[in-house]
């Protein structure tokens, strides 16, 4: 397992801007696939995005398609979640994930997929 720890979180207003970090310390985070999830209280996890290890593709769940870009920095050992446009309804802790192997693409949409996860780290957006 690889231990990830999140940063950037914060409260931001409606349309805002906000990156997330994950960095990744004891292995080297472009041998992973990637994921970032988020959730809120009650509700199951779901997923944000997530980057391929083998060819760099990223998928992109439905409400943040167009806004969120996920990126990763290979000399930082870092994954990045940019969000923009942001809405009262992106307001969740955002978990990163790792996972190894090379699942299909529907299948790193599931939370089962990754068996390393962060802390989360807390986004509010309101006014």
């Amino acid at each position: 397992q690889v231990q990830l720890v999140e940063s950037g979180g914060g409260l931001v207003q409606p349309g805002g801007s906000l990156r997330l970090s994950c960095t990744a310390s004891g292995h080297t985070l472009s041998s992973f696939n990637m994921a970032w999830f988020r959730q809120v209280p009650g509700k199951e996890r779901e997923f944000v995005a997530s980057l391929r290890r083998s060819n760099g593709n990223k998928y992109y769940g439905d409400s943040v398609k167009g806004r969120f870009t996920v990126s990763r920095d290979n000399g930082k050992n870092t994954l990045y979640l940019h969000m923009s446009g942001l809405y009262l309804e992106d307001t969740a802790v955002y978990y990163c994930a790792a996972g190894a192997g090379n699942p299909t693409a529907l299948y790193l949409r599931f939370a089962s997929t990754y068996d390393s996860w962060g802390q989360g780290t807390q986004v509010t957006v309101s006014s």
